[in-house]
């Protein structure tokens, strides 16, 4: 290798002494090869100690299929997994590894996939529209629903609510899956309480009910990292367009009423539209994505809710915000409720005792007329006996005497006696009877 001062000869002989490159070549006593070289670097030449190689190297891929599963994954995860692979370096150079080509793997996740395959998946959301509609009695109540797409054709479905509990969500849920005519692969959610009970993300656990629920339906629940609402960007963008073309200019009396003019408005204009990214109308590809999902479990897998509540000194039950009323005489009573968004039914160790319309008026009172009845006539007996106002028959106490054969005839009486003892006949008390 030629020095920094070779290559600085050659180029003042070459620039300044205009000398050719034969004659440089003579002159230094080097090939005319080595001084067109040396005349084609701009820089001169400096050592560089050839690289030794990482000793992550062999770990590359590894780290980028961690990297590929979780971009975010900590550099403390990351070196636990790569000693189960043999890799023996330390956590620094790790570390500047990461920084380096962690970046790219970032970026390659904000941004959501937009094709899928017919029953792949569905994107479920709580749209809050910010109405409230009519319940009865001059009250109203806020207005929510659960919105169910399906990616590949754009198809949606929703169920209206009062509520967002886990008593709502899981026969929205079914009520979505029925409209759309089937169970796809998996639903997309949100870290949502009425769905998570404990954790977040892939650490979350879900209620039993809402388990079970996804149990019954064979569907699998992806439960969303806090802050991703791009990874279920179809619902997000299904919601701005009920906002936008389903509620303007339309007036609603109660939640039945602003279901049934959803599910027509939805197969009449929703299905009705050429969607761009999908590239057809979304009914037609509603149609064929149907094909593609998992039919429905026959029956139905329950819905219902089930508490156990204490009968209040008056005859009701609390459920929700609304009193119900059972049979009197059960006060202080433990009983069963199995609550549906339609009804009520209060049970006492499997023998129903009340089935009562649901109601969503705020401190309602809902009170059978039998029971109304049975209350009132169980008052009025409970004053008679406080003031007093009773009258009791005098007890017949013969007829216990009946009933245990204690009647006798009655004595004879002697007034001589026999053997002119003077004593009763038939009572066993003859002379020296008494002593």
């Amino acid at each position: 290798m030629h020095s920094v001062q070779d290559w600085a000869e050659v180029h003042r002989l070459r620039h300044r002494e205009q000398l050719s490159k034969s004659a440089i070549a003579r002159r230094l006593g080097m090939t005319r090869n080595t001084v067109a070289r040396m005349l084609a670097r701009s820089e001169p030449p400096r050592y560089v100690r050839a690289p030794k190689g990482s000793t992550l190297d062999p770990h590359r891929e590894e780290i980028a299929a961690m990297l590929d599963e979780d971009p975010k994954v900590p550099a403390t995860v990351v070196l636990e997994h790569l000693r189960r692979f043999g890799y023996a370096g330390g956590i620094t150079i790790l570390k500047e590894h990461l920084a380096r080509i962690r970046p790219q793997f970032l970026a390659a996740k904000s941004y959501q996939r937009t094709t899928y395959l017919p029953g792949e998946l569905a994107h479920a959301d709580w749209w809050e529209p910010g109405l409230h509609v009519p319940v009865g009695k001059g009250a109203t109540r806020k207005l929510y629903a659960l919105v169910t797409t399906l990616p590949h054709s754009a198809a949606h479905a929703a169920v209206f609510t009062h509520s967002k509990t886990l008593a709502d969500i899981r026969p929205a849920f079914v009520g979505c899956l029925r409209r759309l005519g089937g169970v796809p692969e998996a639903v997309v959610v949100d870290n949502d309480s009425s769905i998570v009970a404990t954790g977040k993300g892939r650490t979350a656990r879900l209620h039993d009910e809402i388990a079970a629920l996804f149990g019954h339906l064979g569907a699998k629940l992806i439960v969303l990292e806090p802050g991703r609402p791009e990874s279920k960007g179809q619902v997000e963008r299904t919601n701005g367009y009920l906002e936008t073309s389903f509620l303007p200019l339309r007036s609603f009396t109660c939640l039945s009423d602003v279901q049934d003019q959803h599910d027509s408005w939805a197969t009449g204009i929703a299905y009705g539209r050429y969607h761009r990214r999908v590239g057809a109308r979304v009914g037609d590809a509603w149609a064929v994505e149907r094909g593609f999902l998992r039919a429905l479990p026959d029956p139905l897998p329950e819905t219902d809710a089930h508490l156990e509540v204490r009968v209040s000194k008056d005859g009701f039950v609390r459920v929700g915000s609304a009193d119900y009323s059972v049979p009197p005489g059960l006060s202080g009573r433990r009983v069963q409720v199995r609550l549906s968004p339609e009804a009520v039914v209060v049970s006492l160790d499997g023998t129903e005792l009340a089935r009562h319309r649901r109601s969503f008026v705020p401190a309602d009172v809902v009170l059978q007329p039998a029971h109304a009845r049975a209350l009132r006539l169980a008052r009025e007996a409970r004053g008679r006996l406080e003031r007093g106002d009773v009258t009791l028959p005098e007890p017949d106490l013969s007829r216990y005497d009946r009933l245990v054969g204690a009647v006798a005839t009655a004595p004879r009486i002697d007034p001589a006696g026999e053997n002119g003892s003077g004593g009763l006949s038939g009572t066993g008390l003859g002379a020296g009877g008494l002593r």
